[in-house]
């Protein structure tokens, strides 16, 4: 393939030299043991409950003890009120998820995920019902705010474990989504020394290489590093699709006590595709047939000679922390990210009708309807700023025990994008013919968008009456957002638009913890979530706000390693922006979401581990400038998701070493339009694995969508259905020392 960008070629070269410096490295390690004449006993020091390295360290098999998400402090996850999953590395890797993010987050109650079947450039989830592919995605606590096509990707072999914080996280993190949030935790440089890499492809000929390591800098170990690298390329499922990504993620740290630490680290990542014909199908073809069947899972409607799209990103930041004799820790995350992104593709827009040319109709009209395509393409620069800083305590008062927290935050977001389209010719959905020269797109958008956010927040965790958990939170937000608009093809206008908002969010929870590990909680949250635009009179839009209450369950047994967690929700989305019959928007909308969601990650036992989740969301439209729509579910969610996983490790014998994992997963019935006249049907998948590890070598097969099921997975509407994941066989050789 042509790497049309210089990011990726800098990655292939770091990467080979970094792996082949690792390698000689750890030889010349493994050789100065070998020659030591005196062995020493490893040392263990462990931390307590809720200790900083068990909300960002590694996970114990599948059950984590702590998160830092749900509270900005290192937290056990009982004590949070509101719902946290956590996915730990283990996991990850027993499951095969090698790249996306979005297939991390498979077996997770209260998210979905690929809402339009596969996307190798975007991680898209869905949480309690709304999206929070915009707002609702951070790395190490930070925003990774994404606008138009200006969003970040991570690959998940740089992390050590994702997290989800279901409901209102804006007392914590300031304007977001309702729904929830991702946080995805990268790995950190670790005290032990450790090396490992991996090489793999799948039944596509996509292939990876992978490179992870970790050891002391220095003789007394107070500087620690780590690097981390990734390679990928080769074909995807679509006809003509085929992608090259990598990163490379450098990191040192520095702890000269145990009161003070400093990690520094970069990220440099870069992407080169053409894009798989997924995703821009419409109903009838898909869900729906049609007089010439169905639309191929595989076709490909683009022009593969013009397609391509790329990215080039880099992700530079620090950690700090010191924790004073006063007892005070004060800690500060900051973060600078920059992306370019560029895209061209051709896509499918609905079924031409010889009638009325210019209204794609979502059914094919004669029995040798032509498929409608839409040429686009954009250019978009993102600059991204974030810095936190917090300050913690833990003290009494009288009978009162306080964990208190107290923060300042900003973030600053820039982004510069053009975006042009056109008609495009039509095309066979039955068989494809492509080459055919295309018109020229026009620039229909030229927009610069800056926004900045500044949160001032706090945070107390009081404990009382022997089991007793009150948790407060209160937060202000000040948003300041310009938006100019230039010139385009349509219009030599140009104007521009400042405004600001100030907003006040609050979480209130109440937990009890009985001796025998059971921790009910109640907890109430607002938030807000700013809006970029203008509504029908011109006015700057109001930011979304709204409310949760939520109540619950959380089992920590004692007689067991697991963590089972129940819980019931109430969300209200009120000022939502909807479009006009004129093409303007008028706040008047209002969302709903109502729901259950069950979820265990259980160690049976040192050979069987278990995950189980089940999620009941009833979302509704309660508001709508079409009052026909009111009382009707959103399209795209489903109303009900579960998810099966159990792993079996043989400890002992002959087989030591292997393992085999199986896994159900169930998709509920969805609506492909708010009108509510058509459906997605349901789906129920099975995945499947099997590992060999030994003296630090291992083999693992992956499978997903075991049988091949053909699905789909959502639509957005009668022309924008994505085909769910087809069956996948990734092989994994991998070392480890």
């Amino acid at each position: 393939m042509q790497i049309k960008g210089t990011g990726l070629y800098r990655i292939l070269m770091a990467s080979a030299a970094v792996a082949a410096i690792t390698v000689a490295q750890s030889a010349y390690a493994q050789d100065a043991a070998t020659s030591s004449a005196t062995t020493l006993e490893r040392l263990t020091v462990e931390g307590g409950k809720g200790g900083e390295k068990d909300a960002t360290g590694p996970v114990d098999g599948y059950v984590p003890k702590a998160t830092g998400t749900g509270s900005k402090t290192a937290t056990p996850v009982s004590e949070i009120p509101q719902s946290v999953s956590v996915i730990g590395r283990k996991e990850l890797d027993d499951r095969g998820v090698v790249t996306k993010i979005d297939e991390a987050l498979r077996y997770t109650a209260g998210v979905s995920t690929e809402p339009f079947g596969s996307d190798p450039d975007t991680d898209w989830f869905y949480i309690r019902g709304f999206d929070a592919t915009q707002t609702g995605v951070f790395l190490d606590g930070l925003n990774l705010y994404s606008y138009g096509f200006g969003g970040f990707q991570t690959d998940a072999y740089m992390l050590e474990r994702v997290e989800v914080l279901k409901g209102p996280a804006s007392v914590l993190y300031g304007g977001s989504n309702p729904g929830g949030i991702v946080d995805l935790v990268r790995k950190r440089p670790q005290a032990e020394p450790a090396y490992s890499t991996e090489i793999g492809i799948n039944n596509f000929g996509n292939a990876f290489f992978g490179f992870d390591a970790n050891d002391k800098a220095n003789a007394d170990g107070t500087i620690t590093y780590r690097i981390t690298g990734k390679v990928a390329g080769g074909d995807n499922y679509s006809d003509y699709s085929e992608d090259l990504r990598g990163f490379i993620m450098p990191q040192i740290t520095y702890a000269p006590d145990d009161a003070t630490s400093l990690t520094v680290y970069g990220i440099v990542s870069a992407l080169d595709q053409t894009h798989v014909g997924n995703g821009f199908l419409p109903y009838y073809g898909t869900v729906g047939s049609t007089t010439f069947g169905k639309i191929d899972r595989d076709a490909f409607f683009g022009e593969p000679d013009s397609d391509f799209g790329r990215y080039d990103q880099q992700l530079f930041g620090y950690e700090v922390a010191h924790e004073f004799d006063s007892g005070w820790k004060v800690s500060q995350n900051l973060r600078f990210g920059h992306v370019d992104r560029e895209e061209n593709l051709t896509y499918p827009n609905g079924y031409f009708d010889p009638a009325n040319p210019f209204v794609p109709s979502p059914v094919p009209v004669t029995p040798d309807s032509q498929l409608s395509r839409i040429g686009f393409e954009h250019e978009t620069s993102v600059d991204s700023f974030a810095v936190d800083t917090r300050a913690e305590r833990e003290f009494d008062t009288g009978p009162l025990s306080h964990t208190f927290l107290a923060g300042i935050d900003y973030k600053h977001f820039n982004i510069d994008h053009v975006q042009a389209a056109a008609t495009a010719t039509t095309i066979n959905p039955a068989d494809p013919v492509l080459g055919t020269q295309q018109p020229p797109n026009r620039i229909y958008l030229n927009q610069e968008i800056t926004q900045q956010q500044v949160g001032i927040y706090a945070q107390d965790q009081i404990r009382f009456g022997d089991g007793w958990l009150a948790t407060f939170n209160g937060r202000y937000d000040y948003v300041d957002s310009k938006v100019a608009n230039r010139a385009t093809f349509w219009s030599a206008t140009t104007s521009s638009l400042d405004y600001d908002n100030g907003s006040v969010s609050g979480r209130a929870g109440l937990a009890y913890e009985f001796d025998n590990g059971l921790t009910p909680y109640v907890s109430a949250a607002t938030f807000f979530n700013p809006l970029v635009g203008t509504d029908f009179t011109g006015a700057p839009l109001d930011p979304e706000e709204g409310h949760q209450f939520e109540g619950g369950v959380k089992y920590e047994p004692a007689f067991i390693d697991g963590l089972f967690t129940a819980s019931v929700f109430h969300i209200v989305k009120q000022n939502v922006a909807l479009t006009r019959p004129d093409f303007l928007q008028e706040q008047i909308g209002e969302v709903t979401s109502s729901g259950v969601e069950l979820e265990a990650k259980v160690n049976l036992n040192e050979s069987w581990k278990l995950i189980g989740s089940y999620s009941y969301t009833d979302i509704e439209i309660t508001k709508d400038i079409n009052s026909a729509l009111v009382g009707n579910r959103p399209y795209l969610v489903p109303e009900q998701q579960a998810a099966l996983w159990l792993d079996y490790t043989l400890a002992n014998g002959p087989l030591e070493g292997l393992s085999v994992g199986a896994g159900l997963r169930y998709q509920g019935e969805s609506y492909a339009d708010n009108a509510n006249t058509l459906k997605v049907p349901d789906a129920l998948l099975a995945d499947a694995a099997i590992r060999y590890e030994k003296n630090g070598w291992g083999a693992a097969l992956n499978v997903t969508n075991l049988f091949d099921k053909d699905y789909v997975k959502g639509c957005q509407g009668l022309f924008t259905c994505g085909y769910g994941d087809q069956r996948t066989v990734t092989l994994k050789l991998s070392k480890s020392w």
